[in-house]
């Protein structure tokens, strides 16, 4: 299959699928999931829990891998999970407001506080209550002829964002506004697929819908390696990269996305000849 191509400046990038398919054979396997928030939901097969822990470790992925990691621990340790055992779901269901706001008191994870986290758990419990999971509440907002995921996640963060009692600040996107929605397309890759990264669990939406969870960092990548010429990190650009890797990927296309952004985190951009044709 031809490469995918586009124009950076002066200078015309390609990187094609056979490259690709290596990149993803060497990176997505579970031993160089360390560190990744992902590592966090390995640990629950209850779909219900496995959605909470995913959608808290999604909100808060971002800023340094090691305060993520170190915040979302904090998270679970609140919330019962270790040493007692009480799983995210039973904390949740069983959890008032006023409880929430008390477990929470003093957490900080960069901008986001420990009251926007309990806010942010309530208006889960509530959407959980509502629709029975996350999974039947992202599924409703879905059509059916639906090509990605995209229509879905303005009403889905605006059902969250009114049960959490107008919740404000980072940790809820506003799709509205054109943001790539980095946080909530992680949370539903790691939630719709399944392979040695992604755990799954969810039903009615495809790995087909999927649209890449683009940040600085991974728009920086897909640059150098020709999959988007634009020049925001934006839902647009998003789409594009997306695009992209549909024509090596039709049915999964979020596949390489572990790979490609790991590519970037262990410095190989420039180094992985076999990756990047110039």
């Amino acid at each position: 299959m031809p490469a995918a191509m586009a124009t950076n400046g002066t200078r015309q990038i390609a990187v094609g699928k056979d490259a690709l398919d290596a990149l993803y054979d060497r990176y997505n396997r579970r031993e160089c999931a360390h560190p990744d928030p992902v590592e966090f939901l390995y640990d629950y097969e209850d779909p219900r829990d496995r959605e909470i822990v995913g959608f808290l470790g999604a909100s808060l992925a971002y800023g340094r891998v090691a305060m993520i990691m170190r915040s979302v621990a904090s998270v679970l340790a609140r919330m019962g999970d270790r040493p007692a055992g009480t799983s995210p779901s039973a904390f949740l269901m069983n959890a008032s407001r006023e409880e929430l706001s008390r477990a929470f008191a003093g957490f900080r994870h960069r901008f986001a506080t420990g009251e926007e986290v309990a806010a942010l758990l309530w208006g889960l419990k509530r959407l959980m209550e509502r629709h029975g999971s996350l999974n039947a509440c992202f599924a409703a907002h879905l059509g059916a002829s639906d090509e990605t995921v995209v229509p879905a996640l303005a009403p889905f963060s605006e059902e969250l964002r009114d049960a959490a009692e107008g919740l404000n600040g980072h940790l809820l996107p506003c799709p509205a506004r054109g943001s790539a929605c980095k946080r909530l397309n992680l949370f539903l890759r790691w939630m719709v697929r399944r392979d040695a990264i992604d755990p799954g669990g969810w039903v009615g939406v495809s790995p087909a819908q999927l649209v890449v969870p683009l940040d600085t960092h991974m728009h920086r990548i897909c640059g150098a390696l020709g999959l988007t010429a634009r020049s925001q990190a934006d839902l647009r650009t998003a789409l594009e990269v997306t695009d992209a890797l549909r024509r090596f990927a039709p049915e999964d296309p979020v596949r390489y996305d572990f790979a490609i952004s790991h590519l970037g985190i262990r410095g190989r951009v420039e180094r992985a000849r076999w990756v990047i044709r110039l």
